[in-house]
C-alpha cells in the first residue's frame, strides 16, 4: 500500500487536473455560445440563396444551364471533405468523425481521396492510409467566409476539371449542447429536386415566386452555384466547431466530476493509512510500556 505522503502527493496531483479541466470546461461554454451564435446568423442568408438556387434549377433544361448541376453518366473517382478540430480533449468528436469515413468509404466502389479541414482528422486519416490530397488546418477560432471560401472554391475546380465525378462533405452537425451527429452530405453535383440534397431549409408554403433575370439564368448560376457551395462548406465548419466547443464542454465537466471523484476516494484511503499508522503508533507505545511494566 502506498505510504501517507505519496498518497498526499497524488490527491494534490488529481485536484490541480481537476482545477485545469474545469477552467477548459468554462472557456468551452464561452466559446460554445459564440458559435452557436455564429451558426444561427448564417441560416437566413443560406435559406434565401437555396430558395433562389432551386427556382432557377428547376427551370427546364436545368442540366444544361450549368455543369456543377449535371450528373456525371460514370462515376470514375469521389472527393470528400472532412472536417474535424485541431486539438484534442473533446471527447470522441474527433474519432467518431473518422470512424464514420471508414463506414461510409473503407469499402466504396470507386476510388476517394479526401480534403481533411483539420489537424486532428488529417493525422488519422493519414494513420488509417486515406488518400489525404489536400489540407486545411489552423482555422480561426472564429473563422469568416472568406477563411473558409478557399475549400470550396477548390472541390468546384476539382469537379469541374472532371479530377472529381461527385463531392461529398462529412462533418458533426450542432443538434443541441448534449448531441452532435455525424452526417454526410452531397455537395456537387448539386441536387435541388427531391432525393439527398446539399443542405434542408424551411421553406413556406404557397406559390412559387416569378422572377425575372437579369441577364440571364445562366449568368447567374455563374455565380450562385458557386457561391453556395462555399457557403455549405462554411456554414458545415460553423457547426462542427459549435459541436466540436459543446463535446469540448462536456468531456471536461465528465473530467472534473471523475477527479473530484476520484480525489474523495483516495482522501478515504489516505485517511485509512493514517489511522492505520496512528493505531500502529499507539500499539507500539502501549507494547513497550507493557515490556517495562515486566
Amino acid at each position: 500500500m502506498a505510504s501517507a505522503r505519496e498518497m498526499r502527493l497524488r490527491i494534490r496531483s488529481v485536484k490541480n487536473i481537476s482545477q485545469v479541466t474545469r477552467a477548459l470546461e468554462a472557456v468551452s461554454a464561452s466559446k460554445v455560445r459564440k458559435a452557436i451564435a455564429a451558426v444561427t446568423a448564417t441560416r437566413a442568408y443560406a435559406g434565401k440563396a437555396w430558395q433562389v438556387l432551386t427556382h432557377v434549377a428547376k427551370q427546364p433544361g436545368r442540366e444544361s444551364l450549368h455543369p456543377l448541376l449535371t450528373k456525371r453518366a460514370e462515376i470514375k473517382n469521389t472527393l470528400t471533405v472532412v472536417i474535424t478540430g485541431d486539438r484534442g480533449l473533446a471527447g470522441g468528436y474527433n474519432t467518431n468523425v473518422i470512424r464514420f469515413v471508414g463506414r461510409k468509404f473503407d469499402h466504396y466502389q470507386h476510388p476517394v481521396h479526401f480534403v481533411a479541414v483539420g489537424r486532428k482528422g488529417r493525422d488519422l486519416m493519414i494513420r488509417r492510409r486515406k488518400n489525404v490530397t489536400a489540407d486545411f488546418s489552423n482555422l480561426p477560432a472564429a473563422p469568416t467566409f472568406m477563411d473558409v471560401s478557399a475549400i470550396g472554391r477548390m472541390v468546384v475546380e476539382e469537379f469541374l476539371q472532371g479530377r472529381a465525378d461527385e463531392v461529398y462533405l462529412v462533418y458533426t452537425d450542432f443538434i443541441s449542447m448534449a448531441r452532435q451527429e455525424t452526417v454526410m452530405k452531397r455537395l456537387l453535383p448539386l441536387e435541388v429536386d427531391g432525393g439527398e440534397r446539399v443542405e434542408e431549409f424551411e421553406h413556406r408554403t404557397g406559390p412559387a415566386a416569378a422572377y425575372a433575370y437579369e441577364p440571364g439564368e445562366s449568368e447567374i448560376l455563374d455565380e450562385i452555384i458557386p457561391r453556395f457551395t462555399g457557403l455549405q462548406v462554411y456554414q458545415a465548419v460553423l457547426e462542427s466547431q459549435a459541436s466540436e466547443h459543446a463535446a469540448r464542454m462536456i468531456a471536461m465537466r465528465n473530467a472534473t466530476d471523475a477527479a473530484l471523484e476520484l480525489a474523495e476516494q483516495l482522501k478515504l484511503a489516505y485517511n485509512k493509512v493514517r489511522q492505520q499508522a496512528i493505531t500502529n503508533d499507539i500499539l507500539d507505545i502501549v507494547g513497550g510500556a507493557n515490556a517495562l511494566a515486566q
